[in-house]
């Protein structure tokens, strides 16, 4: 009993969330982040281990990489291979539009330089400004696989970003509390 308590208040959250969750989100979905990104570079060195072992660069340059090779293996995506799939990892981050902390670790791909330098972060920003601006460009079904929850289409892919950058700029925004 006491799993199917949790299991049918999941349920229920997602048939009643997922109306707004198939709204598509605007071209310039990720303006704001970026810009508030760009805004904590001046702060790339501030860090607080009781928040994250990594400084606040790690977090600009990660999220700044992840928007560019996401975009980068949905333009190179083959649409007939998209295979619409469940995945109750991207349900329930979907649903809390939230990724929690400290659960999971990032793929190799997308993790930044030991040495991060300020030039690297500002051409990663420039580039991900610029992959913003084209992904409406792309098929309905390119696609990439995460690792923790599968294989998202162009309008998932939107919302995993938007949900992925918000949760890197929480934890910037919790090192620089403590720091100021």
């Amino acid at each position: 009993m006491k799993v199917t308590i949790p299991l049918l208040v999941l349920t229920l959250g997602i048939f009643t969330i997922k109306p707004m969750l198939q709204e598509e989100l605007p071209n310039d979905f990720l303006k704001a982040e970026l810009t508030e990104l760009k805004r904590y570079m001046v702060y790339k060195d501030s860090l607080n281990i009781d928040v994250s072992k990594v400084p606040v660069a790690w977090h600009i340059d990660h999220s700044l990489i992840t928007i560019n090779e996401v975009y980068k293996v949905m333009d190179t995506s083959k649409v007939e291979n998209y295979k619409r799939r469940f995945n109750i990892g991207r349900a329930i981050m979907f649903t809390l539009n939230k990724i929690p902390r400290g659960r999971a670790e990032s793929p190799e791909q997308v993790k930044p330089a030991t040495i991060i330098i300020a030039d690297s972060m500002y051409l990663h920003l420039k580039q991900a400004e610029y992959h913003v601006g084209l992904i409406d460009e792309l098929p309905r079904k390119a696609h990439f696989r995460h690792p923790y929850v599968g294989t998202l289409n162009k309008k998932q892919a939107k919302r995993f970003l938007k949900i992925h950058t918000n949760h890197h700029l929480s934890i910037i925004r919790d090192i620089l509390k403590t720091n100021k």
